[in-house]
């Protein structure tokens, strides 16, 4: 059977990039959307360039011209939006709506990712303020492709490994603490930990998948579903070194989004969900689900450990 062509829908982004790169090294026709509101952003300039130059093709398309994502949208098979969706940055999960309305009209989709990569929205019905409105325009998107019959798979990455494996999931810092680290409660409740590059191979892996089709897959390799104790653990081991732990309370870390602006609300939020309730592992994985672990056991993920070793 042939591979589908796929389109990345912002592949100079974080994890757009990993996409696209998981994609071409998977042998499949890849495109990007090049949109010209680029302007005169020359890193992105320079990433599409160098995309073009390992064989991907850009596309010309904008969110503000419909035609031309119907157009754009034509060309291939699958689609796979990687729009941002975190507050600090920029955030525009809604802007997908426009790309569900051009997937419908072209009519010739056999999968869409929306840009999903984070938590289960699903599962976040009862999130705090103001950080659920990413779970509940996650939904909405959800629910416009559903309406819309768009065949889809949802990409659930939980926890990407640069914004909380290397910082000990320290907050306001992408490197790992010298001397203290913050210990959310008593530190004993799991999340899951993902190499972007891992995320990206999974979710290219599932687009030609039929038992993906119009499911949740959910990115749980066994060795790196891990409590943060046990992430701090495995830094001390590889440095020789112990920090001081400093425990703090739900209540405590709750009360610090009182001085926080909105994106830090919500990152404060989030992780609350993460680790005081354990909202990533606190449930099983239904009949619409899927464990990638379990479908592509071939893949070799890279453990904590050695995601650690780039910051010694």
């Amino acid at each position: 059977m042939a591979k589908s062509r796929v389109l990345v829908v912002g592949g100079t982004g974080y994890i757009g990039k990993k996409l696209v790169k998981a994609s071409l090294a998977e042998g499949h026709r890849t495109y990007i959307l090049r949109r010209p509101e680029i302007g005169l952003d020359m890193d992105k300039m320079q990433i599409l360039l160098e995309f073009k130059e390992q064989g991907a093709v850009l596309v010309e398309g904008s969110f503000s011209d419909h035609g031309s994502l119907v157009e754009a949208v034509k060309q291939v098979d699958v689609v796979i939006c990687a729009m941002s969706g975190v507050h600090f940055r920029s955030h525009n999960l809604l802007m997908q709506l426009k790309l569900v309305d051009a997937i419908k009209q072209a009519g010739n989709i056999k999968r869409f990712l929306p840009s999903e990569f984070g938590m289960d929205p699903a599962q976040m019905t009862d999130a705090i303020e103001p950080g659920r409105v990413t779970f509940e325009e996650k939904m909405m998107v959800r629910k416009a492709i559903e309406e819309a019959n768009i065949p889809h798979t949802y990409v659930i990455a939980n926890c990407f490994a640069g914004y909380f494996v290397g910082n000990l999931s320290q907050m306001e810092t992408l490197l790992p603490p010298n001397h203290k680290v913050v210990i959310y409660g008593d530190g004993n409740v799991k999340a899951v930990f993902m190499d972007e590059n891992d995320v990206a191979t999974y979710a290219i892996k599932s687009i030609d998948d039929p038992r993906t089709l119009n499911k949740t897959l959910y990115l749980k390799p066994p060795e790196n579903i891990l409590t943060q104790t046990q992430l701090v653990e495995k830094w001390e081991n590889l440095t020789g070194k112990t920090l001081e732990k400093m425990s703090i309370s739900k209540q405590h870390f709750l009360a610090l989004m009182k001085g926080a602006d909105f994106a830090g609300q919500v990152g404060i939020g989030h992780f609350y969900h993460i680790f005081y309730e354990g909202c990533l592992t606190n449930f099983e994985i239904g009949e619409d689900g899927e464990d990638a672990s379990k479908l592509y056991p071939e893949v070799e993920y890279k453990r904590v450990e050695d995601y650690l070793k780039r910051y010694l």
